[in-house]
């Protein structure tokens, strides 16, 4: 444990009682657990007599063995957590809560679940950010945006954080507050002192450490030890830390081994140590303290802060560096020498220079040590606490929430985790299964493309809110697979019903299924993780597309227009697939022109059914979504208005005119034009299509009446319908077969229960990325003057 020191508490913290801090913390092996536990234990000791605890983000389901002043726990990916965190800190009448940011951290689309927890919060928050991006794509501004939104003020660790703030997000400046990177309060001691201990005595030392990974340029180093050595032959490399977690999850120790074959490779393996671990405190100083020179030679300038860097320098190492954005600051003033990145030459020429002057190289470690004594962490601490103080003595947010928590609207309800217990149950290693008497898989009836394509939707949509969870990259795999052998590239269609001892039963399927099947891929290749799963993707949704131009049936082409839609999200210059959206959007804009009021009976105006056909059946609202989608993008007003009219009254007739709950049109005889709309069986279909479309809307209009109305339908699933009677399973994640005169049809097929996955992750998605504000959104039809005109 460092030495931070205490100082007792000052007048002007008198009003600060307790302190929350937000982020990782140890013994999770990551650069922001070391700082948030750090940062914690110097405010504590800083002022003992207030209340200081944190709350602490997990990324695997088991947790950590945390200390005591680790509270409460989140699972970064259960959205629901992050909102029982914030009504913990409510209650508790937390003073202050101070979140460190980090991309990478939080659960959603680019972390936004933290947006969730923020929103709810009633006292100050004080945010640290931990990287600023100074190209961000729209959600990362928008995700930076409401950070800044929601919180009063904001801790950066460099002059160029703030310019960034200031500059690129608008930030206003007296949101913004420059607080250095806490370093250990350690002294100035001769590298010699350490060598014994690690068996490097009479060598000299050169020092990069961290979580290894392939932006830290340690192949660089490498590659100029042969010219290092040849003029200095005592040099030893010594690469300390661990492969980073999430690297190694994914690829393994395939990073550290191309560096050991480097090393091979050059002649130089004699001359690297490598130390293969998470370093903890004690030791870190010690690793620090052996160096002659500490190297940092990360291979692109986007690195905003180092706490590798700020640790060195403040330990008065002589540094050389690339010119990233946080060395060039520190560096600054001969406290260090810059290199250009990825040149090895330069570099060795910089190193053999300072072991050739060992007086220059002491004049820069003094003046580095010197530039440090402002960053220790005891100092760090109480700039902490005197920002906590003024941000509750002065507010800068300006939409605290003022509800208590009986009072949340619709927008703010609990959502139910999310869970595949009960769809992996109904996937075997072929796909999945369509049917289910009760809970358990009917092998009766076998697997269809349309179930598989719906379960691709899900698992991909999944990676995207849950990116290190690897099990819906499997899942993935088994659909992306029955959709691969489903496609005959005779007929370049796809067989839609397969046996369950794999046979198919027909060589060629339904335009709706072969929408689905478009649909599905174009998800895949929007959102998927895996390269080879994302190269499969594109290549069957290029085979499939060619298929659609010839589509008649309205819903097949919709679904194929949404799929082309999510597709073009990822390859916006598809040419093909541009002329695709565009043949299939005006095809299914003219069934709804073609309808014309001959075909409409007496005494039902056509304005009274703005529809494209003489009945409602099922899955209606993907036709409005469709539109919208293309309406906004095209962009065509025409499109755009039809979708608004034709969903809003999708939505007026079904909605039940006492208790204005959800009522899906039955399939016991559906709703045609002039006859009586049936009210049994009700199908989960048509919320879940519902609850996307009506997203959709917001998105075109931001009229929160969509969003209420997609809640709406969401809690159709859990019990507000007809019958009071909940059909999901909150246990397992599946769902009845549909709402009956009777009750809930109990038993749980594939199509219910991925209908309900996918309005519920509709929803999570939205709760990742609304209230985009003007200045964020794409160029699109302006939605008053649509009205209007």
């Amino acid at each position: 444990m460092d030495n931070f020191g205490t100082t007792g508490s000052r007048p002007e913290w008198e009003a600060l009682k307790s302190i929350v801090l937000i982020g990782n913390h140890l013994p999770r092996q990551c650069g922001i657990a070391t700082f948030t536990t750090h940062l914690l234990e110097s405010i504590a000791l800083n002022a003992p007599d207030k209340a200081c605890w944190a709350v602490a983000m997990n990324d695997r389901p088991t947790g950590y063995s945390y200390p005591s002043q680790v509270r409460f726990e989140i699972n970064q990916s259960q959205l629901n957590e992050y909102s029982l965190a914030a009504d913990l800190c409510n209650l508790n009448q937390v003073d202050v809560i101070c979140l460190q940011h980090e991309y990478g951290i939080f659960g959603g689309k680019r972390g936004s679940f933290i947006i969730e927890l923020l929103r709810n919060l009633n006292m100050p928050v004080v945010t640290t950010l931990h990287t600023i991006l100074k190209d961000p794509n729209l959600q990362d501004r928008h995700i930076m945006m409401q950070l800044a939104e929601f919180s009063d003020r904001l801790v950066v660790m460099s002059e160029r954080s703030v310019e960034f703030l200031r500059d690129i997000y608008q930030v206003p400046e007296e949101k913004i507050v420059l607080i250095h990177h806490g370093i250990p309060d350690v002294p100035f001691v001769e590298s010699d002192a350490y060598k014994d201990k690690f068996g490097v005595s009479g060598k000299k030392v050169i020092l990069t450490f961290g979580l290894l990974s392939p932006g830290k340029g340690i192949e660089v180093v490498i590659d100029a030890l042969p010219e290092i050595v040849k003029a200095h032959p005592q040099v030893i490399y010594m690469v300390v830390g661990a492969t980073h977690p999430h690297l190694k999850m994914e690829h393994g120790e395939d990073y550290r081994n191309s560096l050991h074959r480097r090393a091979k490779e050059l002649g130089v393996s004699e001359h690297i140590v490598f130390h293969d671990r998470f370093v903890a405190d004690e030791d870190l100083l010690e690793f620090i303290g052996v160096a002659d020179i500490y190297v940092t030679p990360y291979l692109n300038e986007a690195q905003i802060i180092s706490g590798t860097l700020a640790y060195a320098l403040g330990m008065g190492k002589a540094v050389i560096s690339t010119p990233f954005w946080h060395a060039q600051e520190l560096l600054a003033d001969d406290r260090g020498r810059l290199v250009p990145f990825r040149d090895q030459a330069a570099l060795a020429q910089e190193v053999i220079d300072l072991l050739d002057h060992p007086d220059e190289c002491r004049a820069i470690q003094e003046r580095a040590y010197q530039y440090g004594r402002k960053m220790v962490w005891s100092d760090v601490g109480r700039r902490y606490l005197d920002t906590f103080a003024e941000a509750k003595r002065q507010r800068l947010r300006k939409n605290v929430p003022r509800r208590g928590l009986e009072t949340l609207g619709l927008r703010q309800q609990r959502l139910p985790e999310i869970k595949l217990d009960y769809l992996r149950r109904m996937t075997d290693d072929t796909g999945m299964l369509q049917h289910a008497k009760y809970t358990v898989a009917d092998r009766t009836h076998g697997y269809c493309v349309d179930d598989n394509a719906r379960a691709l939707i899900v698992a991909v949509t999944l990676q995207d809110l849950q990116p290190l969870d690897s099990a819906q990259s499997g899942l993935a795999a088994t659909y992306l697979s029955f959709l691969g052998h489903a496609f005959n590239d005779q007929t370049g269609r796809f067989r839609n019903f397969m046996s369950y001892d794999r046979h198919w039963l027909e060589g060629t399927g339904s335009e709706d299924s072969h929408g689905r099947a478009v649909w599905g891929l174009g998800v895949a290749v929007a959102l998927g993780r895996d390269k080879g799963q994302v190269g499969f993707s594109v290549d069957l949704f290029h085979r499939a597309l060619d298929a659609t131009e010839h589509f008649t049936h309205p819903r097949a082409i919709a679904f194929a227009i949404i799929g082309i839609h999510a597709y073009l999200g990822r390859y916006s210059g598809d040419s093909r697939a541009k002329m695709m959206r565009k043949i299939l959007s005006e095809r299914l804009m003219q069934r709804f022109r073609d309808f014309a009021p001959q075909e409409v009976p007496l005494g039902c105006a056509s304005e009274d059914w703005p529809w494209c056909d003489s009945i409602l059946t099922y899955d209606n609202a993907r036709l409005p979504q469709a539109l919208l989608l293309s309406g906004q993008w095209l962009p065509d007003s025409e499109m755009l208005e039809m979708g608004l009219r034709s969903l809003d009254w999708l939505k007026q007739v079904q909605t039940d005119e006492k208790d204005r709950h959800f009522v899906a049109i039955g399939n016991h005889g559906w709703f045609p034009i002039g006859g009586e709309k049936a009210r049994f069986d009700q199908q989960p279909i048509e919320a879940a299509a519902m609850v996307d479309a009506c997203i959709e809307a917001f998105n075109c209009t931001r009229d929160e009446e969509w969003i209420t109305y997609a809640y709406r339908c969401l809690n159709w699933y859990q019990g507000e319908n007809d019958l009071g009677v909940p059909l999901c399973d909150y246990a397992t994640g599946g769902c009845r077969d549909g709402l009956e005169a009777q009750g809930a049809n109990e038993n749980q097929g594939a199509e219910s229960t991925l209908c309900w996955l996918m309005a519920l992750l509709a929803v999570y998605n939205h709760r990742s990325w609304d209230r985009v504000t003007p200045e964020e959104e794409p160029t699109r039809l302006d939605v008053q003057k649509v009205s209007s005109e």
